[in-house]
Parts: C-alpha cells; sequence; structure tokens
C-alpha cells in the first residue's frame, strides 16, 4: 500500500523497529533486575512483550486491507472501497494521486487461494535465481544474528567477566545500533538502489566483523570496546537484515509474497540455530580465545557471500510497482520471465 518510491524506506523503518522492542525491553530487564528480587524480576519481565503485544489487536483493526490482495482473490468490491478510503484520505492531507495510464493496465483473473503448490512452482519453474537470491539474503543474516545476539551474555561474562546484573547495559547499547542503522540508512535503499545499499551493508558488517576477530585474538578490546564493534557491525547489518525481509516481499508474485516470506522466514531460522549452537560451542569456558576467533571469521565470511549474492542476482526494484517487478500469477495472458 506504499507508493513506490517509499516503499523501501518504510519497509527498513517497519522491520528495524523490531530493535525498538528490543531497547524497550531490555531497559525493563535493567530496571526489574535491578530492583526486585531475581526470582521475581525476571518473571515480570517477561510479561513485558506480552503486554505490548496487545497494541497490535488495536491497530490491525484499522489497516486496510491490501486493495492487491482483495482484487488478485475475486474481492473487487472491497478493492475497490478500500482504494477510494485511500485516496480520500490522500486528499484530505493534501496529496495528488496521479491517474493511471491505460498502457499500464492489466487483467486479471481471481482465485480463492493459493497454496504451498503454487509456491514451490514459481520457486522452481519461475524465479529459481530469485529464490536463491532470497533464501541466501534470509538465511545469511539469520545465521549471523542468531549467533551473535543469543551470546553477546556469554561472551561479556566469560572473556571481559562483566557482571550479570550490567549485561542489559551493554545490550541496550546493542539494541542502539541496530535501531539506528535502518532508521539513518533506510532512504537510501529508494534513492541509491536496492543492489547498492543491500550488497554493501552485507559486505561491510562482514568485513567489519572479520576485523573484529583480529581484534579479539589479540586482546585489543574491552567490554566496552567488543561493544562499540558490534555496534558498528550491526548498524550495517540491521539495515541489511531488514533488506533481505523486503527483497522477498518485493520479487515474488503479488498472491504469494506473504507466503514467500513466512517460508523463507522459516527456512532462514532453521539455518540461524546452527549459530548459537556453533558459537556456543566455541566460547566454551572463556579460557581459549581462538575458537571464538573462528567463528567470527566464519560470521563475518558468511555475511560477504549474502553481499556477493546480492551483486550478482540482486533486483533493482526502487520506485517500480510490484506489478511490474514481478507479474500477477492471475494476470491473464501473462508473459512472466524466469530470472
Amino acid at each position: 500500500m506504499m507508493p513506490a518510491r517509499y516503499r523501501g524506506r518504510t519497509d527498513i523503518w517497519i522491520n528495524g523497529s523490531y530493535w525498538l522492542g528490543s531497547v524497550i525491553g531490555t531497559f525493563a530487564s535493567f530496571l526489574l533486575l535491578n530492583s526486585l528480587a531475581a526470582d521475581l524480576g525476571w518473571r515480570i519481565g517477561f510479561l513485558v512483550g506480552p503486554v505490548l503485544a496487545f497494541a497490535i489487536l488495536f491497530i490491525r483493526r484499522n489497516l486496510p486491507e491490501s486493495p492487491r490482495w482483495l482484487l488478485t482473490h475475486g474481492r473487487e468490491h472491497e478493492a475497490e472501497a478500500s482504494m477510494r478510503g485511500i485516496e480520500e484520505a490522500s486528499i484530505r492531507d493534501g496529496q495528488h494521486i496521479s491517474d493511471v495510464p491505460d498502457s499500464a493496465a492489466i487483467t486479471v483473473r481471481p482465485e480463492k487461494e493459493y497454496g504451498y503448490l503454487t509456491l514451490l512452482r514459481v520457486i522452481v519453474h519461475t524465479y529459481p535465481k530469485r529464490a536463491v537470491l532470497g533464501g541466501t539474503l534470509m538465511i545469511t543474516q539469520s545465521f549471523l544474528y542468531n549467533a551473535i545476539f543469543f551470546t553477546y551474555a556469554l561472551v561479556l561474562t566469560k572473556f571481559y567477566h562483566v557482571t550479570n546484573d550490567s549485561v542489559p547495559i551493554y545490550g541496550l547499547a546493542f539494541s542502539v545500533g541496530n535501531l539506528a542503522g535502518p532508521l539513518l540508512l533506510g532512504h537510501l535503499f529508494d534513492t541509491l538502489g536496492r543492489k547498492k545499499m543491500i550488497s554493501g551493508t552485507y559486505l561491510i558488517s562482514g568485513s567489519v566483523l572479520a576485523f573484529s576477530a583480529w581484534l579479539f585474538s589479540s586482546r585489543l578490546l574491552d567490554a566496552a570496546g567488543q561493544t562499540a564493534i558490534w555496534i558498528v557491525v550491526f548498524f550495517f547489518a540491521s539495515a541489511g537484515a531488514s533488506a533481505g525481509y523486503l527483497t522477498v516481499s518485493e520479487i515474488f508474485p503479488i498472491e504469494i509474497r506473504a507466503e514467500a516470506i513466512a517460508v523463507f522466514f522459516a527456512i532462514a531460522q532453521c539455518f540461524g540455530a546452527v549459530g548459537p549452537i556453533l558459537y556456543g560451542s566455541l566460547i566454551g569456558s572463556g579460557a581459549n580465545r581462538s575458537g571464538l576467533t573462528i567463528g567470527y571469521l566464519i560470521g563475518g565470511g558468511i555475511m560477504i557471500i549474502g553481499g556477493l549474492v546480492e551483486v550478482s542476482l540482486g533486483i533493482n526494484a526502487e520506485g517500480k510497482s510490484l506489478e511490474t517487478v514481478a507479474r500477477p500469477l492471475t494476470e491473464v495472458g501473462s508473459g512472466r520471465s524466469t530470472s
């Protein structure tokens, strides 16, 4: 429902808002764990998330359904009503929606539902290269995030001897860096373009993490320095990770776009689960740094691979309508290309 010229930054900002929740959760945990008894503080801390989640019930009630989704599922009257609402709201805000030229019109034959077999057919036969692209971006960022995020407390306590009560302070700084990346870099995904920004964020974050392996191995970092390196890495990685979701949401036909995001996310999390297991074993008791040094090199290399795949297979979707990026499955007489 976003104008094409703003779609990239909007998606990046929304995905990056995950870290605003992390900031709130980390801050709440710090206050609760340091002001209440340990056996009570962590239990109350677990309730913070569900309380905020109730807001979604009210937000979703006032969010219009996608006119594209309604139209391709045979609910044209609701699609027209939704479009009228969007147009009327734009007029009230002083915006002008340009008329769509007749040359851009397409004819669709609606269907009620699209199952996993439809998605599999599109991935295997119609857009195999895009499937490789989306899968690579999602898997590589999932591995890096799970590996670092779920073990950073172990690194702080075992290698830098940070107390358990102080860990949330470092986690707060980590979360702020992750939030800042999408907010400050998001608009560049629309202005500089998808391929340049996605590949750039992946390559930079991977390279900085690989460099940090040498700093860590050489004992040139303290807890604050290690956290500062993580902030730099994930300032770029967070924007890149959000762009992974953006990519999958753009490069497949509109009828199965949401399903594609869900499936690719699930697959990525399966691979991402390897990260904490691997890094946890490499950390061990904290007596030897060589294992985690190798882990940082592996994590950096994996992100660099994601960046190189984007360079090779990336789609320049900025400023284009979703139907232009991927023709609808329900389009009559569609001559979709395979890429």
